[in-house]
């Protein structure tokens, strides 16, 4: 089987991010999601993965990416000219994927747990097509699925406006061959894209055997900031501390703490679970539980927990404790004047806030 991650898109939800950046590339402790993805399908045994970029973003994608090497797998581009939808970045990647089956990973879903399991039950049941299924008790913003009691798919319903399943469809499919046909066989929908929903519907309107995995872990579709926030915490909760920075005596590193190399800690409190990235000084300061602090960063008299800082930030002598935010790369935080107020934020790459 091979890989298939679709990494284009305007990420219009993570504005204003996604102005400047690819909405895969937002770290989660750390780790931008798009690994996650990439790591999930070389560890269910695919090495050959197909990532499909956009112009905007594409070589940020390249760049952070490179040739898989570092992954344990070989990776190809394949540029989408635009967000022409789901199944015509199938399409487009017909000559890649050839005549073999293959996972198809939207960039922005994130699973804690992998799909290994997903990946043999596709192998060893002669499918045509496997999609992923999560559990909600409103799944109306999605496309859901109707199963017959032998859990074949047997209709897929998109934005149902009256509830009809349970079972909403997430970023995370499994195609043979027969793939192909579908999504050269529908047409665009209203908003002028080739829609996965339709794609797999065809499947299923030809008797085609598609089937369905009910996933039990965690899945989170990281478009949102909340979203970001709440992956940010499932990984930390099961990161196991690590010290590869410096700690002086006057600091303390309390719980659940990874310091990556060149981290360097002066005179502050660390509360885990945390993560505080290559070359980031923290001093002065208290960094609380499910924070992330990626590379090259500054937090200086402050306080900060529940929060996601991204590369080449600095936070100064902010006048209330920063939670529950989400701050971009190259951005400045510090303090004007005036009474200390509690701050919930998310500001954009290369920004500076002034905070009274």
């Amino acid at each position: 089987m091979k890989g298939l991650i679709l990494s284009g898109g305007k990420g219009t939800r993570l504005r204003p991010f996604t102005y400047t950046g690819a909405k895969q590339l937002v770290p989660v402790a750390n780790k931008p999601v798009l690994f996650y993805a990439i790591e999930d399908l070389v560890q269910a045994g695919i090495t050959e993965i197909g990532i499909v970029i956009g112009p905007e973003t594409g070589d940020q994608v390249k760049q952070a990416v490179g040739d898989g090497a570092r992954f344990g797998a070989r990776i190809e581009y394949i540029l989408q000219d635009a967000p022409r939808g789901i199944a015509h970045g199938i399409k487009i990647a017909r000559e890649f994927v050839g005549d073999e089956a293959f996972v198809l990973f939207l960039g922005d879903n994130f699973i804690r747990d992998g799909i290994a399991a997903q990946v043999r039950a596709f192998r060893d049941n002669a499918m045509n097509a496997q999609i992923i299924l999560y559990r909600l008790d409103d799944p109306s913003a999605m496309g859901v699925a109707i199963l017959d009691s032998t859990g074949r798919v047997t209709r897929l319903v998109e934005k149902p406006k009256q509830f009809v399943s349970p079972y909403a469809v997430i970023g995370i499919y499994m195609f043979d061959r027969n793939v192909f046909d579908a999504v050269n066989a529908i047409k665009p929908s209203a908003r002028g894209e080739l829609e996965i929903t339709d794609t797999i519907q065809w499947l299923i309107d030809r008797g085609l055997n598609v089937r369905a995995h009910l996933l039990e872990g965690w899945w989170i579709d990281t478009g949102k900031m909340a979203d970001i926030l709440e992956a940010n915490r499932l990984i930390l909760d099961i990161l196991e501390s690590r010290n590869a920075g410096q700690v002086d005596s006057a600091s303390r590193i309390e719980g659940r703490v990874v310091l990556e190399p060149g981290a360097v800690i002066v005179n502050s409190l660390i509360r885990g679970p945390a993560i505080i990235g290559e070359r980031t000084r923290v001093e002065n300061a208290f960094v609380g539980p499910y924070t992330s602090i990626y590379h090259d960063c500054v937090i200086q008299n402050c306080e900060i927990e529940h929060s996601v800082v991204l590369e080449h930030s600095k936070i100064f002598h902010a006048p209330a404790r920063i939670a529950d935010s989400l701050i971009g790369r190259h951005a400045e935080v510090a303090r004007a004047d005036g009474h200390a107020k509690t701050l919930k934020i998310m500001i954009g790459d290369y920004s500076k806030v002034g905070i009274l």
